[in-house]
């Protein structure tokens, strides 16, 4: 029987831009290594590896796949949307879209990490 998600693997150009991007967007850096970045929020865990250092042959065509995350969306709650995409913005972080109300009942909006991966924030709109 199914029980939870923990978290998702991804491979990255740099780990070191990519611990100071998700450390910027508020995540727990739980391990910041040049070989292994691993960020938390809550319960979910994303680990991050260098695409260029991966020597298991098995996963090295998944290492170097192009576009990042192609079809991916990652979504994240957040208290305020509006505030939230504030707080981006004054951090010179630049989201790919600007908060919006959708009609499947969210605020939200996208931003890319520096491989390509989106992350939505959003908040359920009142009903």
């Amino acid at each position: 029987m199914l029980e939870q998600m923990t978290g998702i693997v991804c491979y990255v150009s740099d780990t070191r831009r990519t611990a100071k991007f998700y450390r910027q967007l508020g995540f727990n850096i739980d391990k910041d290594e040049p070989d292994h970045v691993s960020v938390s929020l809550g319960s979910f865990w994303m680990d991050f590896h260098p695409q260029d250092k991966e020597d298991k042959s098995e996963f090295q065509r998944e290492a170097h796949l192009d576009p990042k995350g192609a079809g991916l969306f990652m979504y994240f709650r957040v208290n305020d949307v509006d505030v939230y995409y504030q707080d981006l913005l004054a951090k010179s972080l630049k989201p790919s879209s600007e908060p919006r109300d959708w009609p499947w009942g969210n605020r939200e909006f996208v931003i890319r990490d520096p491989d390509g991966y989106k992350l939505v924030f959003y908040r359920p709109t009142a009903s």
